[in-house]
């Protein structure tokens, strides 16, 4: 409001009121919050603000309006009368981690909440001190309500440092004035959304709208503390804001002060942000799920992530780490500007054990975990490989200084993810979710085929993106070359069966194979159109990465009568065990020509794009397991040039019969917690 007049009346003369000195008559007479009534002779005052002036007339305790808030700067005479009575409540409405009580840093814009401006404060559902219980008295699991409603903001105590430190803070104006038999309140508007609680000689304690504060807190000033009791689940019944009132009552005056809270919002993670633990499932009396993991533990630790692997139970068999959960967080600023975060595990929207683990094993300090309410299935499309985070940017008069949701839906079958997490991504008013074709892909998730890559350049990333015409060519390059009677897989038999026996020159003469990676780059090349109208990248900051899809028939069975042979041991297998949940017995397809049994594409080689982004310059792939032609696997050596364009290392693990051989890879195996620093209110990038 810098700038802006306002009329005042002193003592019957007219002046103007704006932000900066001002001069008043010599009979004028002004309140100040720390000196009461004072002459006006020869002062210059600076108005900061707008909130509360007092403006003394002929008579004491007069008030004009709220003209600004003052400060002499001049000589001043000493306290003539009782200052007028005000309420001023101030909260971190700048963000920078501090409440600016003296100056008018948090005051414009107090009652107003936006993305950019405005007091932020978390939804306190961690458990700091780890009270909640995951059984019952009996031994007996909880249901998945009754593991969900335990949180520290389910009881009115604050649960130690840890939990007080989550408490968004307010104070007020200490009032040095105001009579012994002065009372105040504070009370949150939002009936059951907000907690405040008041910091005393004896810590923190739960203010009741019906608890008064003391004469002498006034004076002292007070010392408040809020949390928002859940997420913002619905924006139409719950935006996430609540108003603190703040009313000050002395003899028969009671004056108010209002300051608006805003929630803030669960996001989900890009790999801009650098990862700082990684989650695995340890898969228990599976031999090679263990060597899996060891391998993971080695590459992470080369990759410079201190932190030691965290392996989840898997519950009921569910290996797919990266499905029945999303890694997201919540932030405001701490003391000293220091950001104070709180992660948040996202429950799949799905009916899947393992998913529990998100209360069970990963709720504790600053850990908080959600799930959706109401009826959950086993659509594949609720798999949260189904979701990634394209990192901020700004284009066409949009921003998202957090970056932005894609997920995978199926525009033919009108089938998207469930409308409860839909919902609540929408809600949070960050991240708004921007919806890709994955109709064509057998499990139906965006991570099969593109990803967003750290980079040193003006945006800070690109796209990578699967490349099927790549892959055709090396296949074509290595027959050209006399090598068409090499094996098209080079990976040893397993423990469950033969790998496949497919040659080069097999595989390139069967028309289906040459079709099915024709749809595959159509539907990528649409998508990334969509990618490039929303967000302007350009083609030159998009990696293409060989690899190579193929699908069977809508009853399970491999493909013959001269169709290619999926890369899958035993398809039947995979779909018992596919990723939207290891019970589901159901195939996932997509909607194809009337009477055509469809069988909706996969990876034919292991999925490269499929991997770990570890860090901004190493990323973990699958081992590829392709041709071996003159001691090099051709498909590994053309994946590693390619990311090596986009600055990166690439180290491989083996996954054939731990997941590809079940529709997914590295990444559908693992999930990312990463640093949670950035404010989500500001975003660096190229418009």
């Amino acid at each position: 409001m810098a700038g802006e007049q306002r009329d005042g009346t002193i003592f019957g003369h007219s002046v103007m009121f704006f932000p900066g000195h001002v001069n008043l008559p010599r009979s004028a007479s002004i309140f100040l919050p720390d000196q009461g009534k004072v002459s006006a002779e020869g002062v210059s005052v600076r108005v900061t603000g707008w909130r509360n002036a007092a403006v003394a007339t002929g008579v004491a305790g007069a008030l004009i309006g709220t003209a600004g808030v003052v400060h002499a700067v001049g000589p001043a005479a000493g306290p003539a009368a009782r200052a007028a009575l005000t309420a001023d409540l101030r909260a971190d409405v700048d963000r920078d981690g501090s409440v600016d009580i003296t100056g008018g840093s948090d005051t414009p814009g107090e009652n107003v909440w936006t993305r950019d401006r405005g007091a932020v404060m978390l939804p306190n559902i961690d458990d700091d001190t780890k009270r909640c219980p995951v059984r019952t008295a009996q031994g007996k699991p909880l249901t998945d309500a009754e593991l969900a409603k335990c949180n520290d903001a389910a009881d009115t105590v604050l649960n130690g440092a840890s939990d007080a430190a989550d408490l968004a803070r307010l104070k007020t104006v200490p009032l040095p004035e105001v009579s012994d038999g002065a009372y105040g309140t504070a009370v949150v508007l939002a009936k059951d959304r907000a907690r405040l609680f008041v910091k005393r000689a004896n810590g923190w304690t739960h203010l009741r709208p019906t608890d008064r504060l003391t004469a002498a807190e006034l004076r002292a000033g007070v010392e408040l503390g809020i949390e928002a009791t859940d997420v913002i689940r619905n924006a139409t019944v719950w935006d996430g804001q609540a108003i603190v009132r703040f009313s000050v009552t002395d003899s028969t005056t009671t004056v108010k002060d209002d300051v608006r809270m805003g929630t803030a919002p669960v996001l989900t993670h890009h790999h801009r942000q650098k990862a700082q633990e990684v989650l695995v499932t340890a898969v228990k009396g599976e031999k090679l799920q263990e060597k899996f993991v060891k391998d993971l533990e080695r590459e992470v630790k080369a990759a410079g992530i201190t932190k030691p692997v965290r392996k989840l139970g898997g519950a009921g068999g569910d290996r797919w780490a990266q499905d029945f959960l999303e890694p997201g967080y919540v932030s405001m600023t701490g003391p000293g500007g220091k950001p104070h975060a709180m992660r948040v595990m996202i429950r799949s929207a799905q009916d899947r054990k393992a998913g529990r683990e998100v209360f069970e094993k990963l709720r504790g300090k600053d850990i908080g975990a959600v799930q959706m309410s109401g009826r959950l299935g086993w659509n594949t499309l609720d798999s949260m490989g189904n979701l990634e985070t394209i990192p901020p940017y700004a284009h066409g008069g949009k921003e998202y200084p957090a970056g932005r949701i894609i997920m995978g839906h199926q525009p033919d079958a009108r089938n998207r993810p469930a409308k409860s997490m839909s919902t609540f991504l929408r809600s949070q008013g960050a991240q708004s979710p921007l919806l890709l074709d994955t109709a064509w892909l057998g499990v139906g998730h965006v991570d099969e085929f593109v990803q967003f890559l750290p980079a040193a350049t003006e945006r800070g990333w690109r796209i990578g993106v699967a490349d099927p015409q790549a892959g055709v060519a090396l296949l074509r390059k290595a027959q050209k070359d006399g090598h068409g009677r090499a094996k098209m897989f080079s990976v040893p038999n397993g423990p469950e069966g033969q790998a496949p026996k497919q040659t080069i020159d097999e595989v390139l003469k069967n028309r289906s194979f040459h079709a099915d990676n024709k749809l595959a780059t159509e539907r990528i090349e649409a998508n990334l159109r969509i990618l490039k109208n929303e967000t302007g990248i350009t083609d030159a900051e998009i990696i293409r990465i060989p690899g190579l899809y193929s699908r069977g028939d809508m009853d399970g069975s491999v493909f013959g009568g001269g169709r290619a042979k999926l890369s899958r041991l035993d398809i039947d297998t995979a779909l018992t065990f596919d990723q939207a949940g290891p019970d589901r017995k159901q195939p996932f397809a997509a909607s194809g020509r009337a009477g055509e049994r469809a069988w909706p594409t996969g990876a034919y080689v292991p999925g490269a794009v499929n991997g770990v982004v570890l860090s901004d310059s190493r990323y973990l792939a699958a081992k590829q397991w392709g041709p071996v032609i003159q001691g090099k696997d051709i498909f590994g050596e053309a994946v590693s040039a390619a990311y090596a364009r986009a600055g990166f290392t690439t180290r491989y693990i083996d996954d054939w019969y731990t997941y590809h051989v079940m529709s997914g890879e590295v990444h559908c195996g693992t999930n990312t917690l990463r640093d949670t620093s950035q404010p989500w209110w500001k975003g660096t990038w190229r418009s």
